[in-house]
């Protein structure tokens, strides 16, 4: 029931659906079709960024918009009477994290859907399942982590900041073997670029994942939510 709710709320937010759906699916109909990006190692473009945008969508649903939600309900003590309801706190975030894995759904079947009418040739390998649900839960841990310690203004402006800026390095839509060396290094440590790399090797054909990209996205996938139930705030 709470992830019916979730889900309705969610598809209420006009802001929520652009950023989920649309820009996701601008992006990757947009740049597959127009040739300014560098394409690095890929003989189409479209064979980096229908991976590179699964991931942006990953990101944000699984960051963005469980951060800015999650955050206004709290600064409203929406989050404060739930959590004294039967429903409970651990039932309340389970609910929040099936409503971002249900949307996470309708999000790769549009992409895919999309990026497969543009001419992407995918060669599915084993570990692309395993890859989503390391960046979801990574994601979430670090939305939740901003949503139950900074006010909802603040989280709404630092949210979409980190979302720009892991767009950018994070190897979705640039290569990340086209980025001076010293911003690449750190790109490598966060969870943009390693669910990036990791999609891309388990979707493309002759590409491989780096064992660095797995082990990266794992302690985020571990890290992001230790920190966020450690310092979350429900008022």
């Amino acid at each position: 029931m709470q992830t019916r709710m979730e889900l309705v709320l969610t598809l209420r937010r006009g802001e929520s659906l652009l950023l989920v759906l649309g820009i996701p699916l601008l992006l990757l109909g947009f740049f597959s079709s127009v040739d300014v990006l560098p394409k690095g190692d890929f003989r189409d473009p479209i064979d980096l960024l229908a991976p590179g945008v699964l991931a942006l969508a990953v990101m944000s649903t699984g960051m963005v918009q469980l951060a800015i939600g999650t955050a206004f309900e709290r600064q409203y003590g929406v989050l404060k009477r739930l959590g004294s309801t039967p429903l409970g706190r651990t039932r309340l975030l389970g609910a929040k994290t099936l409503s971002i894995l249900a949307v996470e759904v309708v999000q790769v079947a549009l992409l895919v859907g999309l990026a497969l009418a543009l001419g992407w040739d995918p060669s599915v390998h084993g570990g692309a399942l395993a890859a989503v649900l390391l960046g979801t839960v990574a994601f979430a841990g670090l939305g939740l982590l901003m949503a139950g310690t900074l006010r909802g203004e603040v989280t709404l402006a630092a949210a979409n900041g980190l979302y720009l800026v892991l767009l950018l390095i994070g190897g979705m839509v640039v290569p990340l073997s086209e980025l001076p060396s010293a911003v690449r290094a750190v790109a490598e440590l966060l969870p943009s670029a390693a669910l990036a790399q990791a999609l891309i090797g388990t979707l493309s054909a002759g590409q491989s994942v780096p064992t660095k990209a797995w082990v990266v996205l794992a302690v985020w996938a571990v890290v992001a939510p230790v920190a966020a139930s450690r310092f979350f705030r429900w008022e």
